[in-house]
């Protein structure tokens, strides 16, 4: 996962790069980057439930070009601050709140239809997976343990979903309806827990006497985890 990511991100930079250093040479504020990708995120939790599934798609993947920008012109610019981590930080959870009330309420549409209410429970489960992510991390780091674990963190979230949503759609799959995004949602409801399990162990084997890293390597400025290509998301 961390071979292919690493590949998705570097050909990302690539393609992104004129627009960043455009960014840069102007030197736009980072918090004005994160608050536009940030709205063109939230977008997509009402398309979702406008049943524009494709369009959501499209702007979720838009939205995690944003934490590119923001994350590296911070840098280039100097312009990077504690209150900017926690901004963009924030405003990442809140979107992904609203994409999955999005999807929420795109299944509890088409329940019937569907002759399942299963969904409606895993799109609940993945939220909670994704929300606890970022808990774990931020509360380990306050206990002065680095904690970027895990096999689902969100760069991939956002890929996973974005794709599914933009290539798929709604188009029937092997005779089942949105096949592809159902099982994106499954799979991250699943995956998600299973990252927040795999930080709850890597927190009890490193915050112990023997095992607790150097201070040096412990605790480090709050990190914006939720750049889509940059340090990894909680």
């Amino acid at each position: 996962m961390n071979r292919i990511r690493g590949v998705l991100e570097k050909g990302l930079r690539a393609t992104v790069e004129p627009i960043v250093s455009w960014l840069t040479n102007r030197r736009v504020h980072p918090n004005i980057l994160s608050t536009a990708g940030f709205l063109i995120t939230c977008s997509s939790g009402f398309f979702f439930h406008q049943h524009h599934v494709r369009t959501a798609g499209f702007l979720i993947l838009l939205g995690g070009v944003f934490d590119i920008f923001d994350g590296t012109v911070a840098r280039r610019t100097g312009l990077a601050s504690p209150f900017g981590a926690f901004y963009d930080s924030t405003l990442d959870r809140l979107s992904e709140i609203i994409v999955y009330l999005g999807l929420l309420s795109l299944y509890n549409d088409y329940r019937l239809e569907l002759g399942d209410v299963g969904m409606i429970y895993w799109v609940m489960l993945a939220m909670a997976g994704s929300l606890m992510i970022s808990y774990t991390r931020a509360r380990a780091e306050g206990l002065g343990v680095r904690c970027d674990v895990g096999i689902m963190q969100r760069a991939e979230r956002v890929i996973l979903i974005g794709f599914a949503a933009l290539i798929f759609g709604e188009a029937t799959l092997m005779g089942v309806q949105g096949l592809a995004l159902r099982i994106v949602i499954i799979g991250l409801a699943i995956l998600t827990n299973i990252t927040v399990l795999q930080r709850i162990i890597w927190v009890y084997q490193h915050s112990r006497p023997h095992g607790r890293p150097e201070p040096d390597a412990a605790v480090r400025p709050p990190a914006d985890e939720s750049h889509f290509a940059g340090p990894p998301d909680a």
